[in-house]
């Protein structure tokens, strides 16, 4: 059985509005990562649901960062970062990067690793990264790094964000869609 395309539709479709499409894709499980750099000597970070392996050979993951962000900027400028796979406990840290008001680093106990970048306490996984490319996307850029190491942490369960909550064991805070948009919040 052969199947066949539909016809095009003769009229002119709008594209969904963003807050339609927030709402669809909230349909997807994400993991959740701060993205971590440095800017000169000052450490900086965001939160960042938009996370994925693209290549083992050459090894290489990719997220994305919303042109307005804060943080992202700086990283990019020093060319390298940290992926730091957070647990399923790890809310705290989520907060810190994901808020403007989040405290980011402050009495927070973390490390520079040997790779130029700060690696948080407690993760599951840091993925050492080069900036290998970069490419505009709408809104956000695409950052493609170049793995240059692992570092195993924790064994606990991950942070899974589905359905605009934490988690998918049950009920959570709602979190309202101005946690997960732009103003330099994330990115």
């Amino acid at each position: 059985m052969t199947a066949e395309c539909p016809p095009a539709p003769t009229a002119v479709l709008q594209p969904p509005a963003p807050a339609e499409l927030r709402r669809a894709m909230a349909e997807f499980a994400t993991g959740v990562t701060v993205i971590t750099g440095m800017d000169g000597a000052e450490p900086v970070g965001f939160a960042c649901q938009s996370f994925a392996s693209v290549s083992l050979e050459p090894p290489l993951v990719l997220f994305c960062a919303d042109h307005r962000g804060r943080s992202w900027p700086r990283i990019r400028t020093s060319g390298r970062f940290c992926v730091n796979i957070l647990g399923e406990e790890q809310q705290d840290l989520c907060g810190r990067f994901g808020s403007s008001r989040g405290l980011r680093y402050e009495g927070l106990d973390w490390e520079l690793s040997r790779w130029g970048a700060p690696s948080l306490p407690g993760v599951l996984v840091r993925v050492h990264c080069e900036v290998h490319a970069v490419h505009a996307a709408g809104d956000h850029d695409v950052v493609i790094g170049r793995v240059l190491a692992l570092e195993h942490g924790s064994e606990e369960r991950p942070m899974v964000f589905f359905r605009s909550r934490f988690g998918l064991d049950g009920p959570a805070p709602l979190l309202t869609p101005e946690t997960w948009s732009g103003g330099g919040q994330w990115g």
